[in-house]
């Protein structure tokens, strides 16, 4: 399930980064495992939420396989670069290291998989807590654009 949707191009980490470091495992649609100096992080993605696969004592929700299965085609075994975002703090509340994903091109090029994943209709653009994320207007655009297309979850679950 590849995303079909054509994502912002052209655009580049603003933040502080983390570069050359592997994908682990990806845990779902929004959160991965990196090693970085030897030690196995859990990294959240910021400013997105795909349908939940693996919560404890939660149904798997519409879309949600489909969402992992995206990351899991997309992610596993890649090579990514972290872009933190001051503004969302270091970790969440499960001592998740918060980050944006890049994802490392063959051709030197990075292209940010939390972007992707909402303009292919996998993930929602969502804000925690109280300050907007710094990519907040971009993916909101390609939220909208995702839904009056119908792609991805907003096509198979009626939202």
């Amino acid at each position: 399930a590849s995303s079909t949707a054509a994502a912002e191009t052209g655009i580049a980490p603003r933040g502080r980064t983390i570069s050359d470091l592997e994908v682990e495992r990806v845990i779902d649609g929004d959160t991965i495992k990196v090693l970085i100096d030897g030690d196995d992080v859990t990294v959240r993605m910021i400013g997105i939420d795909t349908p939940e696969t693996v919560k404890p004592d939660s149904p798997v929700e519409c879309f949600g396989p489909e969402a992992s299965d995206f990351a899991k085609e997309t992610l596993t075994g890649a090579t990514v670069t972290l872009e933190l975002d001051e503004s969302q703090g270091a970790t969440d509340q499960y001592d998740r290291a918060l980050a944006y994903v890049w994802l490392e091109l063959p051709t030197g090029a990075l292209r940010m998989f939390n972007l992707d994943s909402v303009a292919g209709g996998f993930a929602e653009a969502r804000q925690y807590g109280p300050t907007p994320y710094a990519w907040k207007p971009v993916f909101e655009a390609a939220e909208s654009a995702a839904r009056a297309a119908g792609a991805g979850q907003w096509g198979a679950c009626g939202g």
